[in-house]
């Protein structure tokens, strides 16, 4: 197995979210992989936790990337959250985006997990799970 392909996979689903001009109407360019200091936009996307597991074979190295992006939003009802959720999936959803190293098979949906956090339950978060498989090239 290598972990070499996880920074590049990062970065090339931080570069897929940010070019979308659907979902930057929805959270302009409110798409961060370490929140900033400050206060922060009403609605925002975040990338999150990830794990990967060996998909070597005879062919060469490969990992399966299981990853977490998060819609984060203090507006009111989930469907802002929910709008931001869906563009967040047409964009990742099937996509092959070129790495710096190795090569992306394919991106796929696994699940979503819409709740209330915060202490009165204000915030609205959405994380949706998503694999990837990868090739070293």
């Amino acid at each position: 197995m290598s972990y070499a392909m996880a920074a590049p996979l990062q970065a090339a689903v931080y570069q897929l979210l940010s070019g979308d001009a659907a979902l930057a109407a929805l959270v302009g360019g409110a798409i961060y992989d370490g929140l900033p200091a400050g206060a922060l936009p009403e609605t925002y996307v975040s990338l999150g936790a990830e794990t990967v597991r060996d998909r070597s074979d005879r062919e060469g190295a490969g990992a399966l990337h299981r990853f977490t992006v998060s819609v984060i939003s203090e507006a009111q009802g989930f469907a802002a959250a929910k709008q931001a959720a869906a563009a967040v999936g047409a964009v990742l959803v099937d996509a092959t985006p070129a790495l710096s190293r190795g090569r992306v098979v394919g991106i796929w949906f696994e699940r979503a997990q819409a709740r209330r956090t915060g202490s009165a339950g204000q915030i609205r978060r959405i994380d949706l799970k998503f694999r990837a498989r990868v090739e070293d090239a």
